[in-house]
């Protein structure tokens, strides 16, 4: 077989490997001409919001030791931004856009590229690479490179900050698919056959729930300076990077500082979630039958 199947590999690793110097070149610009704007930042964790800091939080791009890999890190903070700062942020969003796509036909189509994905890019950036050594920081965290770059849309008066503790995703089930999800884990072990026994016992047609709780997240509501064009005079968003707010006359927006932690219960009433029993049916998939 002559080695043209695997020009795409090749392809695609080049492809991937160029839009990520693009991200990390336009990220060093991004923060270069929000040094040279002389505008203020907060950051949520740190004291000196400085150019050191932002350039930290926005090529954050790394796994921990011991990191779950559905988990991210958050960098929360506020950056007053002129009309070339926001085109910058702009820039990089496009390209962390691009980023994704490619990795999704990546996956797709070679999912067996991934992992040496994860491994290689860091090395093109000794500067991005060097500082790490010795921590047990050596694999790109792939969600960390495009999750996109908070920004307003217009200048905000204030922006209050909440902490957003009670976040779940249920997701229905038939009884169908919760057999095969069941089937999928180890079909031998007791505590599977003990599931599947339950699962015959219920109607085919019953619909199930299963239950993702999400990690606290960082909720920003902006109250905008004049109405959008459509009326609008606020917008709620969820921030794991800092916020960029354009800002004409270079000055933060008033904003407020939320408790250092999230709280340890929920803070919003059960909604949907109150239509499910209280216990897991099937605990190994965390799916629930409703009340």
């Amino acid at each position: 077989m002559s080695g043209d199947g695997q020009r795409p590999e090749y392809r695609l690793l080049a492809e991937l490997e160029a839009l990520f110097d693009r991200l990390v070149e336009e990220t060093d610009a991004l923060v270069a001409t929000w040094q040279a704007s002389g505008a203020p930042a907060w950051s949520f964790e740190h004291d000196a919001a400085d150019a050191a800091w932002l350039r930290q939080a926005l090529l954050d791009v790394w796994y921990q030791d011991g990191q779950d890999g559905r988990a991210t890190r958050s960098h929360v903070g506020v950056v007053a931004a002129n009309e070339a700062v926001m085109e910058a942020v702009t820039r990089v969003n496009a390209t962390k856009q691009a980023f994704a796509a490619l990795l999704a036909e990546i996956r797709s189509e070679v999912p067996s590229l991934i992992p040496e994905i994860k491994a290689v890019l860091p090395f093109r950036h000794p500067a991005l690479h060097d500082h790490l050594r010795g921590t047990g920081l050596a694999r790109l965290h792939l969600k960390q490179c495009w999750r996109a770059i908070p920004m307003a849309e217009a200048p905000v008066a204030r922006v209050r900050l909440a902490w957003y503790a009670s976040g779940r995703s249920i997701k229905r089930l038939t009884v169908r698919e919760a057999e095969q999800k069941l089937l999928s884990l180890d079909s031998e072990a007791p505590h599977v056959r003990i599931q599947l026994r339950q699962l015959a016992g219920i109607p085919d047609g019953e619909p199930l729930a299963q239950v993702q709780t999400q990690a606290p997240l960082m909720r920003a509501n902006l109250f905008y300076r004049e109405p959008l064009e459509d009326g609008r005079t606020r917008r709620a968003m969820n921030i794991a990077l800092p916020l960029f707010v354009p800002s004409p006359d270079g000055r933060l927006p008033d904003h407020n500082r939320p408790p250092a932690h999230p709280p340890a219960t929920r803070t919003r009433a059960r909604r949907r979630d109150e239509r499910l029993e209280d216990n897991a049916f099937l605990p190994s998939l965390r799916v629930y039958r409703y009340r």
